[in-house]
């Protein structure tokens, strides 16, 4: 059904909670949404790396990459389509169907075996570490905030102990920014750390992104201490 100016208007249903239908009628209504179906993208969350990559040159010199939170794909079909003969590795709790040129994880990254499986699958050190993971939400603000951060320090690391000199770091933040102490690691690892909300980003979401690039190297980790 849809109401004034084209609106789609989902009606009440009794297997359905009111969440359940404000969550239907804003992807009914998504443009974003329409598109990725329309485009053939497994999310609309594909947007948004194409988004910061035209912002930030991200995939341009891409060779060797790790998604993190890889699911549904998205951002895996992107950095295909954008850099295609970039290795690709990715890694998700949850199930992803195949991607072709994609070596995909099912498993928790936060398991101890993790990094090894994504460089070893990878075939060299990564040039650029895309994280879109996310802790599931319990409705309370700050105990949200901290569980997503937790992942976001985990895959900054991750990227920091890994990377190629010259690479760089892209993960999702939610509202309050990155915290003060993991921006000031990134910002003595990598040339430019800047936050990004890109336009496929909704306007009430509190996401953002935090895209760190120039990783200093190595040799470079402990210079001023």
């Amino acid at each position: 059904m849809r109401g004034a100016g084209g609106r789609v208007k989902v009606k009440t249903s009794k297997g359905r909670t009111a969440q359940s239908n404000r969550w239907l009628e804003r992807q009914l209504n998504d443009p974003y949404v329409r598109r990725a179906k329309a485009e053939g993208w497994r999310s609309r969350a594909a947007f948004k790396l194409i988004e910061l990559d035209e912002k930030f040159a991200l995939l341009r010199r891409a060779r060797h990459v790790v998604d993190l939170g890889v699911a549904p794909g998205g951002w895996a079909q992107v950095v295909r389509k954008l850099a295609p003969k970039a290795q690709v590795v990715g890694i998700d709790l949850l199930p992803v169907d195949a991607i072709n040129g994609v070596t995909l994880f099912q498993m928790d990254f936060m398991d101890d075996k993790a990094p090894d499986l994504l460089l070893d699958a990878l075939g060299g050190a990564p040039d650029l570490v895309l994280s879109d993971m996310a802790a599931n939400t319990v409705g309370h603000a700050q105990t949200d905030h901290l569980r997503t951060m937790g992942l976001v320090e985990a895959a900054a690391w991750f990227a920091i102990e890994n990377l190629r000199p010259g690479g760089a770091f892209v993960a999702k933040a939610f509202a309050g920014g990155t915290d003060t102490e993991l921006l000031a690691v990134l910002k003595k690892h990598f040339t430019t750390v800047k936050h990004a909300k890109p336009p496929a980003s909704r306007k009430g979401s509190v996401e953002w992104y935090v895209v760190a690039q120039g990783f200093k190297g190595a040799a470079q980790e402990s210079g001023g201490e």
